[in-house]
């Protein structure tokens, strides 16, 4: 009897390896832009049980994941996600950076010596060529050639910077032609299937309707009265309120950038991701490929509303749905025991300061045009008139060294004077040299600046302002600082071998690339930082 019995537990232990061990036949990455972990709670109680709720009831939730760099933007974040390292390293040091040999502003995936696909516009000459590491998406890519890569979503660094610098398609929205597009660095002609949804004009059919609630609108307590002084409007109305009728703004506009700020946007997404699924075979052999999907319009409905607003919650609920939608064609069309699920944001934000300062909480508005004036004048009141700083940008100073060459002023003493200016600025918290950053030690927000800082593209002098205070507004909301409310997000393990469970252990969003090149046995990308999630891989 008890021979059997150790013959059971081997052979019940042999297969639980076996199953650890075999690699997901799909990896389906999705970003949800600008959304805060507390979200998952916030709106829990109005959430079906098929979306959110079933990745965390049947998952591994990671409470407690954090951004370990600044800025926290959109581009930086998907960089990060899937290069396992910083911009520090990878050099997608914001969404915009400026150029210091160019003197130019320069968009973190724009390529010129690339053509756009699928449309006449210009918003397709994209790449990720701006991104100096490799991906986890193209070190699938070079163990295997046969494993697939496609990444989604509306804004073309959501789809651009996870799918690397190999992908077998990647695909964004064209707000000049209202179609889905990419460029001559990925795909040569669109597929057939992206030009078939394409010319079902679903975004056409979205836009000639209206917005309204999900739900009644007494069951949106979480938020603010439907009309509040906190929150801006589209383009076209007067006032924030529902319903909002979309075919009156489309038709007098014809501004296709009006579904980004709808939760419509996130669904053409999750359509399109859909068809991917069905057409490219995702899933349907041995060779692991990889989904990587962004959903884009809560960003969008964030900055437009604030994150108290209705149509912010009412986004939240309608993308619930558009999740257990994807689930459940994951399941008809690769199986629930071949693919895993990961689910994180690219950045939080912040509650809209006004609606702080109105419940007596520090906050305020920076005024960076302003300071820029002003500082310039300051060195001038030092040094002489003149262009001393060539560029504010990303809260750095990029000083005018060829001007301060020809004076023979010593930089680093003009940095070090710019820091004790930079103190005085109402709402900033702290300011650092370039060489604090390059050779100093502290704490939050010092050693998370000093991650996003790289040494070629970034200023001279960096500031942090202090909690509550943002460079936009005075609706809606932003993001980018080092405190929780931007750092802190969602983290959600879910499919093939992913036990059901929980931790609070602090955790890294650097972490996700080198756990998913563990599950995957491959290498891991070549900047990274990251530790595997050991729970995730037990």
């Amino acid at each position: 009897m008890y021979r059997i019995k150790a013959i059971i537990i081997g052979l019940v232990m042999m297969a639980s390896i076996d199953s650890m061990a075999q690699k997901p036949k799909l990896i389906v990455g999705i970003v949800v832009d600008q959304m805060r972990y507390d979200y998952l709670n916030q709106y829990w109680d109005n959430f079906g049980e098929d979306g959110f709720k079933r990745l965390v009831n049947d998952g591994y939730n990671c409470k407690n994941m954090h951004y370990n760099y600044v800025p926290t933007y959109t581009g930086p974040g998907h960089a990060a996600i899937y290069t396992g390292t910083t911009p520090s390293t990878n050099g997608i040091i914001s969404n915009n950076w400026f150029d210091k040999e160019s003197g130019m502003l320069i968009y973190c995936v724009d390529d010129s010596s690339q053509t756009t696909i699928g449309s006449t516009s210009i918003n397709g000459k994209k790449s990720s060529h701006l991104n100096l590491t490799t991906t986890f998406t193209d070190e699938l890519k070079l163990t295997n050639m046969e494993s697939k890569v496609i990444s989604i979503a509306l804004k073309d660094r959501g789809a651009v910077l996870p799918g690397g610098h190999m992908p077998n398609g990647s695909y964004w929205f064209d707000d000049a032609t209202g179609k889905w597009i990419s460029s001559s660095a990925f795909v040569s002609k669109l597929p057939s299937w992206v030009i078939k949804y394409n010319e079902s004009e679903k975004a056409k059919e979205y836009l000639s309707g209206q917005w309204t609630t999900l739900l009644d609108i007494e069951k949106y307590t979480f938020s603010e009265p439907d009309i509040s002084n906190y929150e801006g409007v589209l383009l076209g109305e007067q006032k924030a309120v529902f319903p909002h009728d979309l075919n009156s703004l489309f038709s007098t506009t014809q501004n296709w950038n009006l579904i980004r700020n709808t939760p419509f946007g996130n669904t053409i997404t999750m359509e399109l991701a859909k068809e991917a699924l069905k057409a490219e075979l995702l899933g349907k052999d041995n060779n692991t490929d990889i989904l990587a999907i962004s959903f884009s319009a809560t960003d969008y409905v964030g900055h437009t509303f604030g994150p108290q607003a209705v149509e912010h919650q009412d986004t939240y609920l309608r993308l619930d749905q558009d999740i257990a939608s994807l689930l459940n064609e994951l399941d008809k069309q690769v199986g629930e025991a071949n693919y895993v699920v990961f689910l994180t944001a690219d950045h939080g934000a912040v509650r809209v300061p006004n609606l702080l300062l109105d419940n007596n909480i520090p906050a305020g508005y920076f005024n960076g045009i302003a300071v820029l004036n002003n500082t310039n004048n300051y060195l001038s009141a030092l040094h002489g008139g003149g262009n001393w700083i060539k560029a504010f940008n990303n809260y750095q100073f990029f000083l005018n060294t060829e001007l301060l060459l020809e004076k023979d002023i010593d930089i680093e003493s003009v940095e070090r004077e710019l820091v004790r200016y930079a103190m005085t600025i109402k709402g900033v918290s702290n300011a650092y040299t370039s060489n604090d950053l390059i050779t100093g030690k502290g704490g939050k927000p010092m050693s998370l600046i000093q991650l996003g800082y790289n040494q070629k593209r970034s200023g001279n002098v960096a500031i942090a302002l202090e909690p509550g205070w943002i460079y936009y507004g005075p609706t809606g909301t932003t993001h980018g600082s080092a405190y929780t409310y931007d750092t802190h997000v969602p983290m959600l393990w879910y499919g093939a071998g992913i036990k059901k469970g929980s931790t609070t252990r602090e955790m890294y969003i650097t972490d996700i690339a080198s756990t998913v090149s563990i599950m995957l046995d491959i290498s891991f990308p070549n900047g990274n930082i990251g530790k595997p999630i050991s729970e995730v891989l037990d």
